[in-house]
């Protein structure tokens, strides 16, 4: 039964254009295509990554992090309390009002103090600033890195420049909308990969890939609360990703793989396929222009880049010890405010200062 769907899953009539089966793909003595077989490479190379990214990340996140001045918020640990915990690991870690009230009473502590412990218990959840600046950077090392990698698999090309000729020789050559995003990535990749849309799934790499250099670094600077050079880098983003995705990619990609393949090519299950979802990956595009062109506008009206609606951000410890001594603070500022303008009342009335 396998067998059987293994077959008809790499029928050639699916994947290749009419006349040609996977025998024209074959390996000969001074060409090499790719085959899906290749992909398998994918697993152990995973680890590799994975084994370079924690290296990056301790080894150069963390010290830039320092040196560019990101300080980690200091936190509370929440109370050890094992009501509270099992509620906060079983049921919701921002419990309604109704909740609050009931875990105060079984735990014999007010509202506010159990609204502490869980604000205390979400923040030690989150993940630290240096660790979030280290991330962002490991993504800006692999996307330049990336990046860098297409410019110099196109120098030599004309891809690029006339994106037409993708198709010379074809095939006879060498969160919802997170998670909709990679599973049109990943798919495009496979597929591009399995049918020797090599080419054209290059272009679509490099053509993303660049505004995404921006965007970490972007983070990176938001880390490091450098203001000016964050919202300058913020409107490179938005440039580029404008320019890149909303422009480039239709003109180079989209009416390629639309209207240049058919020159050549009669159409078959593969080209509707790919077609599918590089225009899904456009709506993507899209609707994440709308999302940055939403934070420009916030930009302009606010004079300052603000974090977008998926930034996990740490929550304010406003605990009833913190309350209390902010405000004998408050009554010592007071007290010392009416003490100096009596002090210089009795001055201004005295005869010796006459």
């Amino acid at each position: 039964m396998l067998a059987t769907l293994y077959e008809s899953f790499w029928k050639a009539e699916y994947w290749l254009p009419p006349g040609y089966t996977w025998a024209d793909l074959e390996d000969s003595d001074d060409i090499t295509y790719p085959h899906p077989k290749d992909l398998l490479a994918v697993v152990p190379l995973t680890f590799v990554l994975l084994v370079i990214r924690y290296g990056s990340e301790r080894i150069i996140g963390l010290p830039l992090s320092r040196a560019m001045g990101v300080r980690d918020p200091r936190r509370i640990k929440a109370t050890p309390n094992p009501i509270l915990e099992s509620f906060f690991q079983t049921q919701n870690k921002k419990p309604e009002k109704d909740d609050l009230s009931h875990l105060a009473s079984q735990c014999s502590l007010s509202v506010r103090q159990i609204q502490c412990w869980f604000r205390r218990r979400r923040n030690q959840e989150r993940p630290l600033m240096s660790k979030k600046f280290s991330e962002s950077c490991w993504r800006f090392l692999f996307y330049s890195t990336s990046f860098l990698d297409g410019l110099f698999v196109f120098y030599n090309e004309t891809w690029f420049g006339k994106p037409e000729t993708v198709w010379d020789g074809y095939p006879k050559q060498d969160f919802k909308e997170q998670v909709v995003h990679h599973f049109v990535a990943v798919t495009l990749i496979l597929f591009s990969y399995s049918a020797n849309f090599v080419h054209i799934g290059a272009l679509v790499l490099l053509l993303h890939d660049v505004s995404d250099i921006f965007m970490e670094a972007c983070k990176m600077l938001i880390y490091t609360k450098w203001r000016l050079a964050r919202d300058t880098m913020f409107i490179l983003f938005a440039m580029v990703f404008f320019i890149c995705r909303l422009i480039l990619f239709p003109i180079k990609v989209l009416h390629t793989t639309y209207y240049a393949f058919l020159t050549n090519y009669q159409v078959f299950f593969g080209y509707y396929f790919a077609n599918v979802l590089l225009m899904v990956l456009q709506g993507l595009n899209a609707f994440w222009f709308f999302l940055i062109l939403r934070m420009f506008c916030k930009l302009l009206s606010d004079g300052q880049v603000k974090n977008d609606v998926r930034s996990d951000t740490e929550e304010q410890d406003t605990s009833d010890e913190q309350l209390e001594m902010r405000q004998q603070k408050s009554g010592k500022l007071r007290s010392n405010d009416a003490i100096d303008i009596r002090a210089r009342g009795g001055l201004k009335a005295s005869p010796a200062c006459h």
